[in-house]
């Protein structure tokens, strides 16, 4: 049984639609998926319209979280979808990212790159907005060869030269949010650097007690040594391991059921929601 529990679509910064996400994801061999867009559910129901035979999708998305002036992704899994709160919540977050990738564009213009608001909000396609769309833009004007180049302080990278801010909660309660909508909740990519920055251990014990599932140690952006770390965290803190291939498309190689969830964790997992 291959379970991939970390996936996106054009719902949010992935580059695919929802239907070719599903299909591709039977193709590969892939028995359960999680699609989980960035703050949205918006793909689900084109997902579910065209989930191909054999394919079990489960319903979730990636909400943004903030610790210490850093971001976290907290892989948010919600069969029974979203309350008045979290929805409310995911909503001004959509609304922030406008903001900043407006913000952005401007930025980049003020330094050279020829790009509009109306080819990124083109590429989004009513999607929630991400840097990955500015990224594809800047592509396209020729300003950088391939999307990450993006990702640098010359650029939108963290900290970088038009890089902007905006709105996430705090992980503590994006997780209450979450748990009180019948969901569960799995700290995405824990050991990815960001600016040289991991979230620190005692901060996921921390999450761990305000009712976090588990570690999403099975990622690509982990080698083995970090893996190795992550299952022995995650033992010492009750938590479950997960995997995901954080599948984004043509961005990231058409990667499906690269990474993958055991069928007992994902049991478990969705033991802890409500709704399934």
């Amino acid at each position: 049984m291959r379970i991939d529990l970390h996936s996106h679509s054009a719902a949010s910064d992935g580059t695919d639609p929802p239907a070719e996400v599903v299909a591709r994801a039977r193709a590969a061999s892939v028995d359960v998926l999680a699609l989980t867009d960035h703050d949205t559910l918006a793909g689900l129901a084109a997902a579910r319209a065209a989930l191909p035979p054999g394919l079990t999708l489960v319903s979730g998305m990636e909400l943004s979280s903030r610790l210490d002036g850093h971001s976290v992704h907290l892989l948010s899994y919600l069969p029974a979808g979203m309350n008045a709160e979290l929805a409310a919540e995911t909503a001004a977050i959509r609304a922030d990212r406008l903001r900043r990738g407006q913000a952005m564009v401007q930025r980049l213009r003020e330094l050279g790159v020829d790009i509009s608001w109306d080819q990124v909000a083109a590429l989004a396609a009513g999607g929630s907005v991400g840097r990955p769309h500015i990224a594809r833009a800047m592509v396209a004007a020729g300003a950088i060869g391939e999307p990450r180049e993006a990702f640098s302080p010359d650029w939108i990278g963290t900290g970088g030269r038009a890089y902007v801010s905006r709105y996430a909660l705090d992980p503590a309660r994006a997780i209450g949010l979450v748990r009180g909508s019948g969901g569960a909740v799995v700290l995405a990519h824990p050991g990815a650097l960001s600016r040289g920055w991991r979230i620190p251990d005692s901060a996921i014990a921390e999450l761990a007690a305000a009712g976090l599932a588990g570690l999403e140690v099975d990622h690509p952006d982990h080698d083995a040594a970090e893996r190795a770390r992550l299952r022995t965290l995650a033992a010492d803190l009750g938590l479950l391991t997960t995997g995901g291939s954080d599948d984004h498309g043509s961005l990231t190689g058409h990667r499906l059921g690269c990474e993958t969830t055991s069928p007992e964790a994902f049991e478990r997992l969705m033991a802890q929601t409500s709704g399934s």
